[in-house]
């Protein structure tokens, strides 16, 4: 038996590649299938299923196309209604992939379908759980995004998953290994440890939820400080449900380099947005107007799904030579497949053509620490536990996923410095605000990491855990 994590880290998820004998099973693939299928030809081995622990929301799965090309058939726990051919298993059915056994246990709560799934080894054994986002290490799932599809308040979903977690999980042996479908970093909850793997007597030990001395105080610990969804979960629940163009149709049609002269007339066409994937460094000293830019090097599908309200928004990248494939790979896998094409020869075609460019004001720390006194308006775009852990001295604390709300309230007549943690999303915040025409802002390289190290930073305008 083999059983392989496959872990990216930018989703912050898990998939599972399992094979007994000349048997495999997969579990909560990503969207591209290739890495599965050259898996399976490696080893020889044929797909049996692929199970799904529960209709994800922040990315999209593999699942149909996997299935369309293997011709392994889909499993979903109780109740999960598709609208394409899957197995709807029972509670506690069994299925046998060469001499091991997959049992599937109904923890619903994260939402009304989602399943554990229990390995039962050649031996007999209970070896480890497929835990999807009913239980991760240091968290559970979160319950209030099923609200709406199960008709039901996140209260009575959090019920329903405490009933869960104490009726199936508990009782299991504390030697059973735990794989979650998601690590630290997901936004599907709030508390997860940055292990990926861990066994479930550890959990029960140090898991915050699993230590709830009843069902009301689980309740009020597990909805306790959960920040609202992204907004684009609601539509990859529904491409998950739903099925999906093909990701090799997708890639064929993103695949398409756009000249410099022809770039501006298709992005005036199409109504489409400009999504700029260099690093920050490189942006901001140039750029095509009203482009944003989320960088390819970091959390870019989570953060381009949190920033992007409609899947179906076409889109023209402007990326660094060679890593076209990887952006629009990583942008299907949040369900963004409308890509009109990319701009041929990058940035750099665009500059030597003598085109319009903007830039962004940029300082570095240490000028930002000269230039800060009393008066100085500060945006901190950190998450509010960044901010409430320690943070600059009368700085405004302005998430980056409410940009919408509050980029309106903003005075272009007032300057002001931004920054984040290290400037990945501080310059997403600049590039949006600028393409909105608020320009008057200072954005800080380095981010409250760098400020931190300035020569004056404790003695004049680091303030330690202090709300505002």
């Amino acid at each position: 038996m083999k059983i392989e994590q496959i872990y990216t880290g930018c989703l912050a998820q898990g998939a599972y590649y399992i094979v007994s004998e000349n048997e495999a099973a997969i579990i909560d693939p990503l969207r591209e299938t290739k890495p599965y299928i050259d898996r399976l030809e490696k080893d020889g081995v044929k797909l049996k299923y692929i199970f799904e622990t529960h209709f994800h929301a922040d990315f999209v799965s593999g699942h149909v196309d996997l299935s369309n090309k293997t011709g392994a058939p889909i499993v979903y726990g109780p109740t999960a209604k598709p609208e394409f051919d899957a197995i709807i298993a029972e509670d506690n059915q069994i299925f046998e992939i060469g001499k091991i056994k997959i049992k599937v246990l109904h923890t619903p709560g994260h939402t009304m379908e989602s399943s554990t799934y229990l390995l039962i080894d050649e031996n007999g054994k209970e070896t480890a759980i497929f835990s999807g986002d009913t239980l991760f290490l240091g968290d559970v799932g979160r319950p209030d995004l099923a609200q709406k599809a199960a008709n039901m308040t996140q209260e009575e979903l959090a019920g329903i998953l405490y009933e869960s977690l104490q009726n199936k999980i508990m009782p299991l042996s504390d030697e059973i290994t735990v794989y979650p479908a998601h690590g630290a970093g997901s936004a599907c909850g709030k508390n997860m440890q940055k292990e990926t793997v861990d066994t479930l007597g550890n959990q029960k030990k140090t898991n915050y939820a699993l230590n709830q001395p009843n069902k009301e105080s689980f309740v009020k610990e597990v909805l306790d400080g959960l920040s609202a969804p992204p907004q684009y979960f609601g539509m990859n629940v529904a491409m998950n449900k739903g099925g999906y163009e093909s990701f090799e149709n997708v890639m064929k049609k993103g695949k398409n380099p756009i000249s410099v002269e022809d770039f501006e007339n298709v992005a005036e066409q199409s109504g489409a947005l400009i999504l700029d994937t260099r690093n920050a460094a490189e942006f901001h000293k140039g750029f095509i107007p009203n482009s944003i830019n989320i960088g390819l090097k970091g959390d870019f599908a989570p953060w381009v799904g949190a920033m992007i309200v409609d899947v179906q928004q076409p889109i023209l990248l402007v990326c660094d030579e060679g890593t076209e494939e990887e952006a629009i790979t990583r942008l299907s896998r949040v369900g963004f497949d409308n890509i009109v094409g990319f701009l041929n020869g990058g940035f750099e075609s665009w500059q030597n053509s003598g085109k319009e460019i903007d830039t962004i004001n940029r300082i570095s720390a240490e000028e930002f620490a000269q230039k800060f006194n009393e008066n100085s308006k500060v945006i901190d775009v950190r998450k509010e536990s960044e901010y409430q852990a320690e943070h600059v001295n009368e700085a405004f604390q302005r998430p980056l996923s409410d940009i919408n709300e509050w980029a309106n309230s903003l005075n272009n007549d007032e300057h002001f410095f931004i920054h984040c943690a290290g400037g990945y999303r501080s310059m997403i915040a600049a590039s949006i605000l600028n393409s909105r025409g608020i320009r008057n802002f200072s954005e800080v390289e380095g981010g409250f990491n760098k400020i931190k190290e300035t020569s004056v930073s404790k003695s004049n305008f680091v303030c330690q855990s202090k709300t505002h």
